[in-house]
């Protein structure tokens, strides 16, 4: 394998990793281009969207091309691909070490376990139903219903590999939760306790990489990204509304 092929596999390993953790793609593209340079190519391009990345190593050069489909959010390898572009950039990193790190990183599980996911969800839940107002009887439901749900939704995400369908379904169960539990005297608000459990669900960080990218310029990273912040959104409210239909 020639230096400018590995270098190629280094950028797109690395744009790769981001892209699939929820950065932005105006920062996945600056950190590609970064390793490049640092690695003697200075006419590289690099361009990525939210399903797929582009890089050659030249303007005239055979271009790479890798299709994204899955994109959780990850932050913590992002912060490690940008820790190991950092070194790549100061000279501390040869090809091959920075090629075997990046390829670590690749190949690392999520840093949480689902239950953990799931606890940490239905305690924001609560604590959310607080912040907005609600009552200390309502933080109970609130975390029972944003467990649930949330429960809910990464089981369907595996299970329908469709993100809208899985929240949708997830905040059904919110809605239910909340309304048996309320509806039996374990809460008072049920706007409240419904409130605070769909805030783990909200694409919050969606909304915040789509309004960076349009500010950075990538018009169709962002107009996407929003998109698809409002069809996360217009799921959310759908599954909740869909339990005041029956009741």
């Amino acid at each position: 394998m020639s230096d400018k092929a590995t270098v190629e596999k280094v950028c797109m390993i690395a744009g790769k990793i981001m892209l699939m953790s929820g950065a932005e793609t105006h920062r996945v593209e600056d950190t590609m281009n970064r390793i490049a340079h640092s690695y003697g190519l200075k006419d590289a391009q690099s361009y990525a969207t939210p399903t797929g990345i582009n890089f050659s190593a030249g303007m005239t050069e055979i271009n790479n091309f890798l299709r994204i489909t899955k994109r959780p959010t990850n932050l913590h390898k992002i912060h490690e691909v940008n820790e190991i572009s950092r070194q790549i950039t100061g000279g501390e990193l040869q090809l091959e070490d920075a090629y075997q790190c990046l390829k670590e990183v690749e190949n690392k599980q999520a840093i949480y376990a689902p239950w953990l996911q799931v606890l940490a969800a239905a305690l924001a839940s609560g604590c959310f139903t607080i912040m907005f107002q609600g009552k200390w009887i309502d933080f109970l439901p609130a975390l029972i219903a944003g467990g649930v749900g949330f429960a809910v939704m990464l089981g369907m995400d595996r299970l329908l590999e469709i993100r809208f369908l899985a929240e949708f379904i997830g905040a059904f169960f919110i809605g239910v939760s909340a309304y048996l539990l309320v509806d039996n005297g374990f809460g008072l608000e049920m706007d409240k306790v419904i409130i605070g459990g769909v805030m783990p669900l909200v694409p919050g960080l969606h909304i915040t990489n789509a309004i960076r990218d349009l500010m950075a310029g990538h018009l169709l990273s962002g107009i996407s990204k929003g998109i698809e912040a409002t069809l996360t959104a217009l799921a959310i409210g759908a599954g909740v509304s869909l339990i005041f239909t029956f009741v």
